[in-house]
């Protein structure tokens, strides 16, 4: 039998997607390959309007990339591993559903490019150490994070980080803009959930929070009217809902919307 490296499992119509190899959750390619699967299982769920990543246990998010894996590797596989990693974090990135990274614990090299794919990052406090070090290794961070990090940070900043293979606490990654925010350890995933279900309905018009997420995540980096383009489109999507009339009247009413994420 296979073994299971990613657990999957919707609560409240969140999706939580865990990476599950102790002690540190180390990936490899069977991992990337469920976890490629569980990213479409939610993808396709009408029922679920959240996906939250999170790491097994209390100490790792991610440690990045089972080296044991890549040392006795050929190049080539080297090489269409992270094709395959790299075509399943860009389907995280752009699911029309809002994606959040749970940081329970370190998450450095391999580990922070996936979360880096999320689109809003919350690390419970003192998590542990982020970074991106794999110069120390001789090689770069090839599963995104080169192109990720230096959309989040900029460039100099990124180059900065990479080159010098510095590691740095949660503190230090919402200060600079890599994290949204910082939760207590106690109960930590109870807070997650908390978040998550203010973007699911009633609360919010699920299929406008992802298709805001899929006009920035699409359309930033296209030039500006292609971007511009593709907001229209969502747009016009979004103005044959119901959530769309249910919050027009809501508005008009003078009354709270009760949303449907339809």
């Amino acid at each position: 039998m296979t073994k299971t490296l990613v657990n999957y499992s919707v609560q409240k119509n969140i999706a939580v997607i865990e990476l599950f190899n102790p002690p540190v959750n180390g990936y490899s390619f069977d991992m990337f390959k469920q976890l490629d699967e569980a990213v479409i299982k939610a993808r396709f769920d009408k029922d679920v309007h959240v996906i939250v990543l999170t790491g097994a246990g209390e100490k790792f998010f991610c440690a990045g990339a089972d080296i044991e894996m890549l040392k006795g590797a050929e190049p080539n596989f080297k090489y269409n591993f992270c094709l395959h990693a790299n075509e399943t974090l860009l389907r995280l990135e752009h699911t029309p559903k809002l994606v959040i990274a749970a940081l329970n614990g370190h998450c450095v090299g391999g580990g922070l490019e996936i979360a880096m794919a999320a689109d809003i990052r919350i690390a419970k406090s003192k998590c542990g150490k982020l970074g991106l070090p794999e110069v120390a290794l001789g090689v770069l961070a090839g599963t995104g994070g080169t192109q990720r990090l230096g959309r989040i940070l900029g460039k100099s900043k990124a180059i900065e980080l990479m080159i010098s293979g510095d590691v740095f606490d949660e503190e230090t990654a919402l200060e600079m803009g890599l994290i949204n925010a910082i939760y207590p350890a106690e109960n930590f995933m109870g807070q997650i959930f908390d978040y998550a279900e203010k973007f699911c309905p009633p609360n919010k018009a699920s299929m406008a929070v992802g298709h805001i997420k899929r006009s920035v995540q699409s359309g930033v980096d296209l030039p500006l009217e292609s971007g511009l383009a593709l907001e229209r489109e969502l747009q016009q999507r979004l103005f044959t809902s119901a959530d769309a009339k249910e919050g027009i009247r809501s508005f008009l009413d003078k009354t709270p919307p009760q949303f449907s994420g339809n």
